[in-house]
């Protein structure tokens, strides 16, 4: 068997906080999974989303604490059109995102963003230029 991307996990100090983030960019999230330490929503094509609570890691890893030096990746989103790029930073925005880069049309043909989520991890929006 060759290993397969299965599931993507992320940190949380604020499970309500986090989801209601990645609700707000489309993630069918129930609202009764903010109470919970271990939360996993399944993605088009079947790749996992999974949050856990620090006291969660901690509850089997007693010494982890939070990677320093940067974040050395992010979660990217694909949206419909450039104008939908830009709807949706303003929207993350007005909701108090931090947006870490406003929307710009990369040499590389998209345009693109990236917005922080509530535990500053990078969550890039973008789409194929015109």
């Amino acid at each position: 068997m060759t290993p397969r991307l299965d599931l993507v996990g992320l940190v949380t100090a604020d499970m309500p906080r986090s989801l209601a983030f990645y609700r707000l960019l489309g993630l069918d999230i129930p609202a009764e999974a903010d109470t919970e330490p271990h939360v996993e929503v399944t993605l088009p094509g079947g790749l996992r989303l999974a949050w856990d609570t620090v006291d969660t890691i901690r509850s089997f890893d007693p010494g982890w604490t939070p990677p320093t030096g940067g974040h050395a990746s992010s979660l990217a989103f694909l949206c419909d059109s450039p104008a939908e790029v830009d709807s949706v930073t303003a929207s993350l925005e007005a909701a108090g995102t931090t947006v870490h880069h406003q929307p710009w049309d990369a040499f590389w043909g998209q345009r693109y963003a990236t917005v922080l989520d509530p535990d500053g991890n990078p969550v890039d929006l973008f789409a194929p230029l015109g």
